[in-house]
């Protein structure tokens, strides 16, 4: 059992504060993505787990016990940093043995655990190899080898494969996943890459500016994000937002965007569920899956004009001009023929979210 918690972080780099009152609790065997931009705290926390950084105030817990008193030798916690940070003078099994040196452990028992690290991690075949005859992604098998042979309580990982290229990334990325569930280790990941997060995570934490954000599943954090900054940092193309102007009408309610002439319907319940939020402050976002198109009129479809076509393989992402906004909507390849044709949209009202300008809030509404 490895639990970690962290009660009340805080964190400053002089005057500047990069952790603000995080608190989070993390399950064994809990696979947990750290997500945000650059410079919101991710990568602090993570060191302030391992003892890399001290804490100003909080507590970091271990199975119920605080331990950012310890040093970070004494914390039995392994890290894995985006450099590879191996020793270059040494094979490939003296890099993965070199933890265990320092241990009152036996050589044949060092042997044992080395090879049995390397079986799993599918590199029993580099062991004689220098680093210097490795590719990037077996380099960090040896780097990830290094770290699991000592067999911690928990494994920390900064971006681990972010110097790799696309397909070496692709390959590591189901390779970390496949060892986390062979495993069964309680892992924290540093990434800014939401599609290593939506792929590896258990649960995302996403951070911004040293605030948590939210914390939930991958599903949760894209269908249900919580205030306008998640909605608009996980998911490609991003949520389309747009200032909103609801209106009642005879036999449903209208949702106006961007000054344009005509609003999207939407069901009368819209009303009730706003609670009094239909003002000047309210926000809809609508991913690009949520914007239907089609060459015909009907019902509750508006006429529109697309701007810009993206071919993307399996589908298109198409700008459409609405009012003062440009909405993207996800199409199947081909649907549109490109840019000027006037085809027909509606927001499907059942993937529309609603938030509070004024304070960012998500406001709930489920239709």
């Amino acid at each position: 059992m490895t639990q970690i918690e962290l009660r009340g972080v805080q964190k400053f780099f002089g005057a500047v504060q990069v952790i603000k009152d995080l608190n989070l609790k993390i399950s064994d065997n809990e696979f947990i993505v750290l997500l945000g931009q650059s410079g919101c705290g991710k990568t602090t926390t993570l060191r302030a787990i391992a003892g890399l950084e001290t804490i100003d105030e909080g507590d970091i817990l271990i199975d119920g016990k605080p331990i950012q008193h310890l040093k970070a030798a004494d914390r039995d916690i392994a890290m894995v940093f985006q450099s590879f940070s191996l020793y270059p003078h040494m094979s490939v099994y003296e890099n993965i043995a070199f933890p265990l040196r320092a241990t009152r452990k036996s050589k044949s028992e060092i042997d044992q655990e080395v090879r049995s690290v390397a079986r799993t991690l599918q590199i029993s075949d580099l062991l004689a190899k220098k680093p210097s005859a490795l590719s990037g992604g077996d380099m960090q098998r040896v780097a990830i080898g290094r770290a699991l042979v000592r067999r911690p309580k928990a494994m920390l990982m900064d971006e681990p494969i972010g110097a790799l290229d696309a397909k070496l990334r692709e390959e590591m990325r189901a390779e970390i996943k496949r060892l986390h569930i062979k495993q069964g280790s309680t892992t924290i990941y540093v990434t800014h890459d939401q599609i290593e997060a939506m792929s590896l995570a258990d649960r995302i934490v996403i951070m911004h500016e040293g605030v948590l954000q939210q914390v939930g599943s991958p599903d949760e954090v894209y269908s249900r994000p919580a205030n306008l900054f998640v909605a608009q940092f996980v998911g490609s193309p991003v949520m389309n937002v747009a200032d909103a102007a609801v209106a009642e009408t005879a036999s449903s309610v209208s949702v106006t965007l961007g000054g344009a002439a005509a609003g999207f319907e939407f069901p009368q319940a819209l009303l009730s569920k706003l609670n009094g939020h239909a003002g000047d402050q309210l926000a809809l976002g609508i991913r690009p899956e949520g914007v239907l198109i089609r060459h015909d009129a009907a019902k509750g479809f508006l006429p529109v004009e697309t701007q810009i076509v993206e071919p993307l393989g399996s589908f298109d992402i198409v700008d459409l001009k609405v009012g003062s906004k440009m909405l993207r909507a996800r199409t199947k390849s081909g649907f549109v023929s490109g840019p000027g044709e006037r085809v027909f949209a509606r927001i499907d009202p059942a993937q529309a979210h609603f938030f509070d300008t004024a304070s960012g809030k998500s406001l709930g509404v489920r239709l």
